[in-house]
């Protein structure tokens, strides 16, 4: 017998959040997207237009995930060289998650911070 207890809840946060890596800001927007799913840690889904996309180089590297959907990856240019496949959009999510499109997320693992604060 299965029981699906997989949970997705995206929300709007108006907090500011800053993507920094090596004192460079990458993303900084008012206008994040917080995923919250099951079994996994929050996560801070960017507008591209508050994202400096020409920091980002495609990557050929692609996953897929049974709720979500195809994502998408982008190595991170930073002035040691890229960070390989260090954020991911889904281009075409599935139906249930269709407002984070085209948004950007970080790999908290290999940037060094995204801050989150009330001020501006």
């Amino acid at each position: 017998m299965s029981t699906d207890t997989h949970h997705i809840e995206i929300s709007l946060n108006t907090r500011r959040h800053r993507v920094i890596h090596q004192g460079v800001t990458f993303a900084d927007t008012h206008a994040a997207l917080t995923l919250i799913e099951t079994g996994l840690d929050p996560v801070h889904y960017f507008p591209r237009a508050d994202v400096n996309t020409a920091r980002l180089s495609k990557s050929t590297h692609t996953s897929h995930c049974p709720y979500k959907g195809d994502a998408t990856y982008y190595h991170l240019l930073t002035e040691d060289g890229p960070i390989e496949n260090a954020v991911w959009s889904y281009e075409q999510p599935n139906e249930g998650v269709a407002q984070i499109k085209n948004y950007l997320a970080f790999y908290p693992s290999r940037i060094d911070r995204i801050d989150e604060t009330a001020g501006t």
